[in-house]
């Protein structure tokens, strides 16, 4: 296999030129040494942390209220799938929503139209078995989104490039624009870093960000670790855990901590005593026969609890609550 990615190489000249043999040969010891791990893909650095935000928490799929869904299967191969969806009590979901699904091995679309006119449309394309490029666009409440992904997927890496409303009319570039890398390093560690610029206007000035991360994981747990520095603003160190603890049941949990320079003087400048806030998460997931149910509790007092059953195979029904017990009303 290292043999192979160096064919390109004539041999005479290599044998013949002792710096090119001399990295020739490096090479190969690495990429031997490399083979020998055994690396598997460690998945983007988006989701270092997808068991616990992803899985257990209930980031994505909380509301306040009942939710039906009918999915009504067209084909299976390849697979087109209708979907209507009823909402009550629920804040900031449309009454009804619509939706349409079509899969292939290469390509997947999915749009969905609620009833107040809001319009999301996502599209991924497999160019190879390596590279994928992804699209959502979005239209609500008159305003607009468009992000533009490709993630290159290699034996041992990941490493991806996401625009989001990218823009070039106004004079100049504006636009968030998101870089990221995650490594496998060994058989159960992963490292990588993200690089974030954005500029909302061409009248305001340019921000870069930059992320470290780290994913560590067990034979039936996985632990991440994550620092992100945002210049004199400060920096944010947030961690995560995550346990299977039986075939049914899992739990995680979540830990943020952000530090920012206090203001001092009568003017307000930068360069006070150094503020902390903290937070953390702990959540619960449960998978029954036909349903599965979450549970989430957070230091500020928020208990949010989910309940999704299925009634029959293209019919489910999901209830839904949060509780705040420290709000003052």
């Amino acid at each position: 296999m290292a043999d192979e990615k160096i064919a390109s190489i004539p041999s005479g000249f290599a044998n013949d030129n002792a710096l090119v043999s001399t990295v020739r040969n490096t090479y190969l010891s690495f990429l031997e040494r490399r083979d020998a791990l055994s690396l598997s893909n460690p998945g983007t650095f988006e989701n270092i942390n997808r068991e616990v935000q992803r899985d257990v928490f209930l980031n994505n799929f909380m509301f306040t209220g009942l939710r039906a869904e009918w999915n009504k299967p067209i084909s299976n191969n390849p697979i087109f799938q209708l979907s209507h969806q009823l909402s009550m009590g629920a804040q900031g979901m449309s009454p009804y929503t619509f939706s349409a699904l079509y899969g292939s091995s290469k390509v997947f679309l999915q749009g969905t139209m609620e009833s107040d006119g809001s319009l999301v449309a996502r599209s991924n394309y497999r160019w190879n078995d390596s590279l994928i490029t992804k699209t959502n666009a979005q239209i609500q409440s008159g305003q607009s989104m468009l992000s533009i992904e490709n993630d290159f997927s290699g034996k041992d890496f990941t490493a991806s490039l996401k625009g989001m409303n990218p823009s070039f009319i106004e004079g100049g570039l504006k636009g968030i624009f998101i870089a990221s890398y995650l490594q496998s390093v060994t058989p159960s560690l992963a490292l990588g870093l993200e690089a974030v610029w954005q500029r909302v206007a061409m009248n305001s000035s340019p921000e870069a960000l930059l992320s470290y991360g780290a994913r560590y994981k067990g034979p039936d747990w996985i632990a991440s670790l994550q620092l992100q520095t945002e210049g004199p603003q400060g920096s944010v160190i947030s961690s995560s855990y995550w346990r299977k603890l039986t075939d049914k049941v899992s739990v995680g949990t979540d830990l943020s901590l952000q530090f920012a320079p206090g203001l001092s003087g009568p003017g307000g400048v930068m360069g006070g005593s150094l503020q902390k806030e903290g937070s953390a998460s702990a959540g619960a997931k449960y998978e029954f026969r036909a349903s599965t149910f979450r549970a989430q509790v957070d230091s500020k007092g928020r208990l949010s609890c989910l309940l999704e059953k299925t009634i029959l195979p293209a019919v489910r029904v999901t209830f839904a609550g949060e509780m705040d017990h420290l709000k003052v009303r």
